[in-house]
């Protein structure tokens, strides 16, 4: 036998050798990886965890899973070995630590229909990049002198076209509100326009994609949102060129297009990934929580109440000065609607979980947290843990304030600690440097809708129907409510309903 030939003889079992050795190896330092169930090869437990259940619990999955192995929890999730965290204090550890020992990591695809630049799963400087983009977009100072005004507008037009005893779906005015928002917001495009209605019409398409299996065959819901996301970008990419022929680049930014073909060295690609991006995370998740809010406050007519005490209390002011519209001081007084805000998006969870990373072994509390596991912090699962929200299946507001008990016995925060407790576990936007960049715009939109709806109407269910998670939250029939207009509606923010179809 050749030398040669007695080297190829011995290197599969050299090889054998060393693998196994490096599974010994890792097996032995991973030797503390917390409880769990990996489930079935490849799926894993995919399926009982995507089941849909009651957006206000955490679903039986989650339950189950956390009485037998406790709030850290190993599982095979999305293809992939997974830490599951409902455990608030390592939620506040990952997102804290993002680009250090974690980082973003959304399943291909949902790269695949946002696009490969969206802000969603960039990682590193080009997140960074982006977000510092859409942060500066939407500064405080822009938000005070512009964004209030055109979240007033937007809010008047679609709350002025309910009439008397009809019957909407809350849920779909809302969409239609903060879509023709972040229609106007990001390209100028207004409401009720041919060209707005289109988009509208495609977006449609594009969200079920989105939430649906990614099957890209054809007639799926997947196949036909990767269609529609070309038409939206072909759409955008116009936009783009004529501002450019009309040598607009140096002198619009009254919208997002604008800024950022001024303000930015982005490629074409990239900025329509951003611009598409932006729509999809401005529309879907405001519009949601803003439907939680009227489903929350139908049943909770003491917050209903104090609601309009204090918002009759700025419109009275607002006559008094002969001022019509909203400031930004105005919306500073609206301090109890803060408070129902936090607790629709507490309670409500518009954003469950998130998709991270290890990119670093990581120990915490005695547990493994392999280099290269998925891990999923589940915010909905802290922020519905009976031992950091007091009775947390309730809609309580007043739990947000300083005081000793909330009205009708429901039971608030006891003090300032408990407030502060409260807080330090609520995490709606995430946190960490990937951080809601909308967050600030977010509340601003929920506040202005909440303003006009309680001082202009009453409303009860049209018939029964409440939030899912499917995970992303929906309702299946679309919120069906019953308007009525108040009695009293001399004061300038009562709205003056209308014929418009918008």
């Amino acid at each position: 036998m050749s030398d040669l030939e007695f080297f190829l003889f011995l290197v599969p079992p050299i090889l054998a050798v060393l693998i196994i050795l490096n599974l010994f190896k890792r097996k032995h330092k991973f030797q503390n990886l917390p409880p769990g169930d990996m489930g079935w090869p490849f799926l894993g437990e995919t399926i009982g965890y995507l089941r849909p259940y009651s957006a206000t619990t955490i679903g039986d999955f989650m339950q189950d899973h956390i009485s037998r192995y406790g709030k850290i929890f190993k599982s095979n999730l999305f293809g992939e070995p997974t830490i599951v965290s409902a455990d608030a204090g390592l939620n506040r550890y990952i997102l804290q630590n993002e680009g250090r020992l974690f980082e973003c990591n959304y399943p291909r695809s949902i790269g695949g229909i946002l696009g490969k630049w969206s802000m969603l799963v960039q990682v590193g400087q080009m997140h960074r990049d982006m977000r510092m983009i859409s942060l500066n977009f939407l500064s405080n100072a822009r938000l005070r002198n512009q964004l209030l005004s055109e979240v007033e507008k937007h809010t008047v037009l679609v709350l002025g076209s309910w009439k008397q005893d009809s019957v909407v779906c809350a849920q779909d005015e809302a969409k239609k509100f903060t879509f023709n928002f972040m229609a106007e917001h990001i390209m100028s495009l207004q409401p009720g326009n041919p060209e707005t209605e289109k988009l509208k019409k495609e977006y449609i398409t594009f969200m079920k994609g989105v939430v649906s299996a990614p099957l890209n065959f054809p007639g799926t819901a997947y196949r036909k949102a990767l269609q529609s996301r070309s038409t939206i970008l072909g759409f955008i990419e116009r936009k783009m060129e004529e501002r450019q022929r009309r040598n607009e680049m140096n002198g619009n930014e009254n919208d997002l297009l604008g800024w950022v073909l001024k303000n930015s060295n982005l490629s074409k690609e990239q900025i329509l990934d951003l611009l598409l991006s932006l729509l999809f995370a401005g529309h879907e998740t405001s519009s949601v929580a803003i439907a939680l809010s009227i489903f929350f406050l139908e049943s909770c007519p003491a917050a209903v109440q104090q609601l309009t005490e204090e918002h009759l209390e700025i419109s009275r002011a607002k006559k008094q000065s002969e001022e019509t519209e909203l400031n930004w001081d105005d919306y500073k007084k609206m301090e109890f609607t803060q408070c129902v805000i936090n607790e629709t998006l507490r309670l409500g969870n518009v954003v469950r979980f998130l998709h991270r990373k290890a990119v670093k072994d990581v120990r915490y509390k005695g547990y493994d947290i392999p280099c290269g596991w998925k891990v999923l912090p589940v915010i909905s699962a802290a922020h519905l843990d009976p031992s950091l929200f007091d009775r947390p299946h309730d809609f309580d507001p007043w739990r947000w304030q300083n005081a000793e008990e909330s009205p009708s016995g429901k039971g608030g925060s006891t003090g300032t600690s408990s407030t502060t407790k409260t807080s330090n576990n609520f995490m709606p936007f995430g946190g960490g440097p990937r951080l809601c960049a909308g967050s600030e715009l977010a509340k601003l939109e929920m506040a202005i809708f909440i303003h006009y709806l309680v001082l202009n109407f009453h409303w009860k269910l049209a018939a029964p129907d409440q939030a899912f998670a499917y995970p992303y939250v929906d309702f299946p029939n679309a919120l069906p409510i019953t308007i009525q207009h108040r009695s009293s509606n001399k004061l300038n923010h009562h709205i003056t309903t209308s014929n418009s179809s918008y």
